[in-house]
């Protein structure tokens, strides 16, 4: 298995404890670091940072992506604190050790992308100057509602900021109407790292190689690179206690807590590998 292999542990638990624990167990050295004990990563100290690299390098883990909310908000809603989290975060990714940075392009009225098309590349402008000179690259993933959440866009904003790499996720394009063959022809000369989460084609979230999302093509087109895992499996505590001849077919891919979930995501993407 030629891939390096991140994840968002958040997923596995809230604590960072339970994710140190999920990491370890599933073999997985990398995080792509969304929350940490019920906080966010935009809202981390500096001094929680540093305390949060130390335990992950004592259990020879490391981050490799900020899985940040930058980006993450409304076209209409005031951007300059925004931006003023943004810098912090190149701060943060600098104090956990990381050179990258996930971001997206801005949630937009339905049907009114064009409308709005300058003023998100603007703010993508103003990302881009902040993190200039930082050695940290920002990472566009695409996601339902927002400016970048089809190919054609995506691409825009690659061309329109070279600075700028892409985070391929499937599922989300699948849930937007996309096909991934087509995006990943488009897309694939930009793409710095792979989200690896699938749906079917009614939007539902599913282990990889279950659904739509062509997980198993995309794996033979993007050799020995980075993938990181992003479960979003559906957790049902009761689950366990239905009977079996009651379970619908989608039932299979609920779990009866959020570990079961993540190691079922894990085992699901090392049996397509």
């Amino acid at each position: 298995m030629g891939f390096k292999l991140s994840a968002f542990a958040d997923e596995a638990g809230s604590s960072l404890t339970e994710q140190i624990a999920a990491m370890k167990e599933n073999d997985i050295a990398y995080l792509e670091i969304r929350g940490v004990d019920g906080e966010n990563i935009s809202e981390l100290t500096p001094e929680k940072a540093k305390r949060v690299r130390r335990r992950l390098e004592d259990n020879g883990l490391s981050v490799w992506s900020l899985g940040s909310p930058y980006g993450k908000q409304g076209i209409t809603e005031p951007f300059e604190p925004h931006l003023d989290s943004f810098k912090r975060g190149l701060e943060l990714a600098d104090i956990l050790g990381t050179k990258h940075i996930r971001l997206f392009s801005f949630y937009i009225p339905q049907g009114e992308a064009d409308k709005y098309k300058d003023e998100v590349m603007s703010r993508l402008d103003k990302f881009c100057s902040a993190a200039k000179d930082s050695g940290v690259i920002l990472c566009h993933e695409n996601e339902k509602g927002i400016y970048g959440d089809n190919a054609v866009r995506c691409e825009q904003i690659h061309r329109e900021f070279p600075t700028i790499k892409a985070v391929f996720d499937p599922a989300n394009f699948i849930q937007c109407g996309q096909d991934t063959k087509a995006a990943w022809e488009l897309l694939s000369p930009y793409v710095e790292y792979m989200h690896i989460k699938d749906a079917r084609a009614d939007g539902s979230v599913v282990p990889a190689g279950c659904g739509e999302g062509n997980i198993p093509f995309l794996l033979s087109q993007y050799k020995d690179e980075v993938l990181t895992l992003e479960p979003h499996l559906s957790v049902f505590s009761g689950f366990d206690k239905l009977e079996g001849e009651n379970k619908t077919p989608m039932e299979k891919y609920v779990y009866p807590s959020s570990r079961t979930a993540f190691d079922a995501a894990v085992s699901a993407l090392k049996e397509l590998l």
